[in-house]
């Protein structure tokens, strides 16, 4: 049995509940330095609340149970670093000594409850937490304790070529692509020099390849500096390759603790269409984006080809889709059909009912003729925090429908995003902020499909989403299309979630369309690496289905 002295964190029966409903049941755990527990687990498992309650997020305190941080505390200068007895302070050279942070017992105001806090690091779904006005070399700046210039510059400098953004610096944050903004999130809490991270889905909305940039600094950062990490992901893959050990949620329940291999074969679902889902007949197109360009102007840099001569159509009924990397161009491009970013050069045109809308043209005779019509789920999606999920549903957006009708009308969509009868008795009536990031992925989603738009544009829908979650989706998708007539275009890197549901992808690089056509022949197209970089699932499945 391992001595107790070389854990860093322990996690004992820590239950929570919300609204009578329990959310973590008799949780158990225990971490050392340089060690990482996975969480994986459906949408609404639990896997967020417990990632809240070890960083102390005060409306998460557990309704029984204890978070312990066992750490060398040094009185004099009063920091926290991981136990080793003996050990002298690393800041200042003082004396330490072995101090039990019981996290949740102690005062907020505790110097020792403060003293650890400063030194948890945490990354959240879909959660850009950047000061949007500055660049990103001021955005790292900010989040470092203090050192003299020179050291603060350097510090900067290697944390952005830890992340891959050496050559963003000098941009300003909001004009990051998303994926950019996520390692910039990644760069700004490592600065912090964390002895604990906690990453809740850091790499769900993210391309493969820039997906495997931050697993790779989130493995040398635990490793090279000792900290300890809990992570949370609904892909294997990930838990597979970031963890040390893994815990399987359901329901707020442990199903399994144990080696990663063993806990995630257990969890992995692939989706199985049907030719009764794939058959639609596709009618005239509803698109047509010829030779479009957009072009930012940037002191540093010039001229930046966002998006570079791109042409494609996209037919009535047609699911398709837009792949490619993390700044290749995707959102770009759907939001110049959209209507929300002008083209440059070239035509992006909608058509509603038999006219063709210009979607660079402003007005109510131009673009605001097509924009009723057109359903758009961001990345960066939001709720309205102070209303319900009904009120978001119906009253929010403006729905002009009887009281009954209009909850009827909820409760089919909810359940057509893949919430079961109970879970919609659960969150019908709920506020946002009491439902899991997964949760509230599917009900914006849910709002979006609840207005039946002719169009319906989303933008990396399954980003933080389960596996059991996604198929859930990737039928929804398919449901609308079939039974409602709904055209999609879906902007994503999951190429498991494209192979399930388009009829038709442009592959995008650099800002232009590098091959255009049926999924499974861009995907044999594709190297064994990439293949393997953009699939989640069992790859021997995959094969076969692209055999076909």
């Amino acid at each position: 049995m391992a001595d107790e002295s070389e854990f860093f964190l322990f996690i004992d029966n820590v239950s929570k509940s919300f609204n009578g409903e329990v959310v973590l049941r008799d949780i158990t755990a225990t971490l050392k330095p340089g060690e990482s527990l996975g969480l994986i687990g459906r949408s609404g498992a639990g896997k967020s609340v417990l990632i809240h309650i070890l960083r102390g997020t005060q409306e998460y305190k557990p309704d029984k149970g204890k978070i312990i941080y066992r750490v060398n505390y040094c009185e004099k200068c009063k920091r926290v670093d991981m136990p080793k007895k003996g050990e002298p302070c690393k800041k200042c050279g003082g004396k330490t000594s072995l101090q039990d942070v019981d996290f949740w017992g102690l005062n907020e105001r505790d110097p020792l409850r403060v003293a650890m806090r400063d030194r948890i690091a945490i990354m959240l779904q879909r959660t850009f937490a950047l000061f949007g006005e500055s660049s990103v070399i001021e955005n790292i700046f900010e989040a470092l304790g203090p050192m003299n210039e020179k050291q603060r510059v350097e510090r900067a400098l290697a944390l952005l070529k830890a992340v891959g953004l050496e050559h963003r610096t000098m941009h300003i944050a909001r004009d990051l692509s998303g994926g950019e903004k996520q390692r910039c999130v990644l760069a700004r809490q490592l600065a912090k020099d964390p002895l604990m991270f906690l990453a809740d889905e850091p790499t769900g909305t993210l391309d493969p390849s820039t997906a495997d940039m931050v697993h790779r600094t989130l493995l040398e950062s635990v490793k090279n500096k000792g900290m300890a990490m809990v992570v949370s992901s609904h892909w294997p893959k990930a838990i597979n390759r970031l963890s040390d050990k893994a815990m399987w949620l359901e329901s707020g329940e442990v199903m399994k603790l144990g080696e990663p291999q063993d806990v995630t074969k257990e969890f992995e679902v692939c989706f199985q269409k049907t030719e009764d889902m794939m058959g639609v007949e596709v009618g005239n197109p509803v698109v047509k984006v010829d030779n479009a360009k957009k072009y930012f102007y940037s002191i540093v840099r010039g001229v930046v080809k966002a998006v570079d001569d791109v042409t494609f159509e996209v037919k009535e009924r047609e699911i398709f889709g837009l792949v490619g990397l993390s700044g290749a161009g995707k959102t770009t491009v759907s939001r110049m059909i959209a209507g929300i970013t002008p083209a440059t050069g070239g035509s992006v045109m909608v058509r509603i009912g038999d006219d063709w809308i210009n979607m660079s043209e402003m007005g109510e005779f131009g673009r605001g003729r097509a924009t009723p019509y057109i359903g758009l789920l961001h990345q960066e999606y939001s709720l309205y925090p102070f209303n319900s999920v009904l009120q978001n549903l119906t009253i929010c957006i403006g729905m002009k429908l009887p009281a009954e009708l209009a909850k009827i009308k909820a409760i089919q969509v909810l359940a057509s995003v893949g919430f079961t009868t109970r879970e919609i008795e659960r969150i019908l009536y709920a506020m946002p902020d009491t439902l899991s990031v997964g949760e509230k992925q599917r009900v914006a989603l849910a709002r979006v499909l609840i207005e039946e738009p002719r169009l319906v544009i989303l933008d990396e829908p399954t980003g933080t989403m389960d596996p059991i979650t996604k198929n859930s989706v990737a039928k929804s998708v398919l449901i609308a299309r079939k039974e409602i007539g709904e055209t999609f275009l879906i902007v994503s890197h999951d190429m498991d979630f494209v192979l399930d549901c388009c009829d038709r992808v442009a592959m995008m690089k650099g800002g232009k369309i590098v091959a255009i056509g049926d999924p499974k022949k861009i995907v044999t197209s594709m190297t064994e690496g990439e293949l393997a970089e953009f699939t989640s699932c069992d790859q021997t499945n995959r094969d076969d289905e692209v055999s076909k």
